[in-house]
């Protein structure tokens, strides 16, 4: 039996994939033709809670297929949202540091945008590591730049994100007033708007608000509603979700029936999905509750508890080799495009100094060939002087890859070849420079002696 289910969710998981591969591809066109800012936001965003609910691992790939995208067509705002999904990422696997430098380098391009929806998806992200790491109150102030930007840029669902985000911050501070407000706000907002994935989270919050402060009817209300919710949404950590925030308030209020039957529920909401790991949490209270009543069911926890935890490393060591991949990719795609800039400047250079080797030409030939000028030879000493500079710079820029090549690099070498060019170049512009002046002295004597003829003719033709 266990063989034919894990046969049957393999098998799911490559046609999961397969669709996936043929979505993501669709939905990249789709990012690459939407001319809106805010509507291209919406479709990476989309993206991104997609594979949040069914296959996280895969948000990886996707979040590196829109950074591609976005840099090759220079998108800043997809390049910033793939910043900030790779950061979501790196704080799914528990690495906050990661997470905080990814969002950091996202916002520094999102300010160079001014798009302020933008700006609120990276704050409520950098906002969910900060909650993560335990620093309420670090993670209040980006929940309420969050709440605030999106609300200029009428983004009702990044709100209701910062808002559910606002009322969990404060229940972990024990400020549930403030709590019990936000998530109130949130809850409005998610039903006028028809938010219904997230009721399920907000219903479960507002459960655990009440419970806190004693209200024990209306919690209850409030978690039962949340279940219904959550099933509605068939997504398996909502469920989850719902039933662990109940089976934890009876567990604090040491109704054990209920919170076995309620812990239980909540492992099998996830144990045939994608996020088996999530069952820590409720095995660990089941252990609490068995560990010295009935032996059978504390062994049989224990091995939940530990197979969740085997889950959570795998999946992270999974995931940490999909990003080190990821990352070794950008830092060579960054590599590439800096060489292939570096390429493209070098060829304008080039351009740049073959037209003023060419205007420098003109000049030292319309000088020498002109039949009306008496050109001083100082002139073109300092234009056959300019030359040269203009010619070096020229051969500097041309042979230079290759130069690095067959040096390797090396400083020593690269001056003594350059050396080099320059003892060929400069005898070469001497002789230049001396057949220009005898041609320039010729020129001058023919125009001062046409001159001379013309004076003398004028004054030996008789005066009427």
């Amino acid at each position: 039996m266990k063989f034919k289910i894990g046969l049957y969710l393999f098998l799911l998981n490559i046609i999961c994939l397969v669709g996936q591969a043929q979505n993501i591809d669709s939905i990249l066109k789709e990012i690459a033709s939407e001319k809106i800012p805010d509507r291209r936001i919406d479709l990476i965003y989309g993206l991104y809670l997609n594979t949040l609910e069914t296959n996280p691992s895969s948000g990886i790939n996707n979040a590196q297929k829109v950074l591609v995208q976005s840099q090759k067509n220079n998108d800043k705002i997809g390049e910033a949202m793939a910043l900030s999904i790779t950061g979501a990422n790196y704080r799914q696997l528990g690495n906050t540091i990661k997470g905080l430098e990814y969002n950091f380098k996202a916002m520094a391009v999102a300010d160079e945008t001014g798009n302020v929806k933008l700006k609120a998806v990276i704050n409520n992200a950098l906002g969910n590591i900060y909650n993560d790491r335990e620093d309420y109150k670090k993670a209040i102030q980006f929940y309420t730049a969050s709440e605030k930007l999106s609300a200029i840029s009428k983004s009702e669902k990044i709100q209701s994100f910062a808002l559910i985000n606002l009322g969990n911050a404060y229940t972990s501070l024990n400020k549930l007033d403030s709590a019990l407000i936000f998530t109130q706000r949130a809850y409005e907002l998610c039903v006028s708007n028809k938010f219904n994935d997230y009721t399920s989270s907000i219903l479960t919050q507002l459960g655990t608000i009440q419970g806190k402060l004693g209200n024990a009817t209306l919690a209850l209300s409030y978690f039962y509603l949340g279940i219904l919710e959550a099933q509605k949404t068939k997504f398996p950590r909502h469920v989850f979700w719902a039933y662990s925030g109940l089976a934890k308030y009876y567990y604090d209020n040491k109704q054990i029936d209920s919170t076995s039957l309620y812990a239980k529920k909540a492992i099998a909401a996830v144990q045939f999905s994608s996020f088996p790991n999530l069952s820590i949490k409720p095995a660990k209270l089941l252990l609490d509750i068995y560990e010295n009543s009935n032996s059978d069911s504390a062994i049989k926890y224990f091995k939940i508890y530990r197979t969740a935890n085997d889950s959570l490393f795998n999946t992270k060591a999974i995931q940490q080799s999909q990003l080190i991949t990821f990352e070794e990719e950008v830092r060579q795609r960054e590599l590439a495009m800096e060489l292939q800039q570096n390429e493209q400047q070098r060829k304008k250079n080039i351009q740049y100094i073959l037209i003023a080797v060419g205007i420098v030409t003109f000049i030292i030939f319309y000088l020498l060939l002109s039949r009306k000028f008496i050109t001083n030879t100082k002139l073109i000493e300092f234009l056959g002087v300019v030359a040269l500079l203009i010619v070096f710079e020229f051969l500097n820029l041309f042979l230079h890859p290759f130069l690095e090549k067959i040096t390797h690099h090396s400083p020593v070498l690269m001056l003594i070849a350059l050396v080099i060019i320059a003892s060929l170049l400069v005898p070469l512009h001497h002789k230049l420079e001396n057949m220009a002046k005898v041609k320039l002295v010729e020129k001058n004597k023919q125009i001062r002696l046409a001159e001379a003829r013309k004076t003398i003719k004028e004054l030996s033709e008789p005066e009427n």
